[in-house]
């Protein structure tokens, strides 16, 4: 059966999963049914046909007609800034990536056009739960408003929760090394953050991250052996985490990298050559291990850093958490 997904919010996320449910997740089972958007549609074909990121789309794309329209593959789009309005009777989950779904009355619209589903692609107090799979996706359920977490959370809460049931974690800390984002200026500007009003393209800058907290309820009985920080530096795409964490069983590096490949496959990967981040640009992994890297001081003191693309990766997730709920 073909899964029919409707993506509200055509930004980063939204077109980053049209992009991999076109090229590198076709066997997926899933129809994108339609598009909603309140951006030109001129507009949106072109950002989807032209990525400063990940380069040209490989087929022809172009709007017509009400369509974005891509090879050959014909998708409506809708304009609208309140999907309640539409018929969405049959579709099976609306990917939720416009940013807005702060609110219990935003983040149910579409269901209250019909759909059955709804996928927030960041974190939502107004989702029944967040999910991150291989942290807590036992817990799904029938929940039909599920937040995604974050990019940064889906990258270390597998991370934490491999190495709580495996090992035993005394206490963890996280810290985010994230390319910058929409949320700071390209020139020095003001924000609430004094930090974060500082050019984001210019300098690295120490800040806080939402993923501390999200892990915290994605792993309730963790949150008072964790913490964490960011750092915001000049790249465009790739993040990375490193975490240091205290053990409760003994380890070795060898034995740890070995752990770390085969507890979580798919959503932890590991690389064993000294990459950087522009390497991993386009990992469908929550998180890759860099083994190199890995290190043990007195048998149970532990450093692991990895790589992850915060929009790649994220997307991905995206599209296997709605095949989860949708096969229900």
């Amino acid at each position: 059966m073909t899964l029919r997904i409707a993506i509200n919010g055509f930004g980063r996320i939204g077109r980053t999963i049209l992009r991999q449910l076109l090229t590198s997740r076709t066997d997926a089972g899933i129809e994108v049914a339609l598009i909603n958007d309140i951006a030109p549609l001129d507009m949106c074909a072109y950002l989807f046909g032209y990525d400063s990121i990940f380069g040209p789309f490989p087929d022809a794309v172009c709007a017509d007609d009400g369509h974005l329209v891509v090879g050959a593959h014909r998708i409506p789009v809708t304009q609208t800034t309140d999907i309640s309005t539409l018929d969405l009777a049959d579709i099976d989950v609306v990917l939720e990536c416009a940013g807005h779904a702060k609110t219990r009355d935003i983040a149910a619209r579409s269901l209250m056009a019909g759909a059955r589903n709804v996928l927030i692609s960041g974190p939502s107090d107004a989702a029944d739960k967040t999910i991150v799979i291989g942290a807590n996706d036992d817990m799904l359920g029938d929940h039909r408003i599920v937040s995604n977490g974050s990019c940064t959370t889906n990258a270390e809460a597998p991370l934490v929760r491999c190495l709580q049931d495996q090992l035993g974690l005394v206490s963890a800390h996280l810290t985010t090394i994230h390319c910058y984002t929409s949320s700071q200026p390209m020139v020095d500007a003001p924000r609430g953050d004094m930090a974060r009003s500082r050019g984001g393209a210019l300098s690295m800058v120490p800040t806080t991250t939402s993923a501390t907290r999200l892990i915290r309820q994605v792993l309730p009985d963790l949150k008072s052996q964790l913490s964490g920080a960011a750092v915001r530096v000049p790249v465009a795409s790739v993040s990375a985490v490193d975490m240091t964490a205290t053990l409760e069983t003994d380890v070795t590096v060898d034995g740890l990298n070995a752990m770390l490949r085969k507890v979580c496959p798919g959503i932890i990967g590991a690389i064993d050559l000294p990459l950087v981040s522009s390497d991993l640009r386009g990992r469908p992994e929550s998180l890759v291990i860099a083994t190199p890297e890995t290190m043990v001081t007195a048998a149970r003191q532990v450093r692991i850093f990895g790589w992850y693309d915060n929009e790649w990766g994220f997307s991905a997730r995206m599209i296997d958490m709605a095949l989860r709920m949708a096969a229900r």
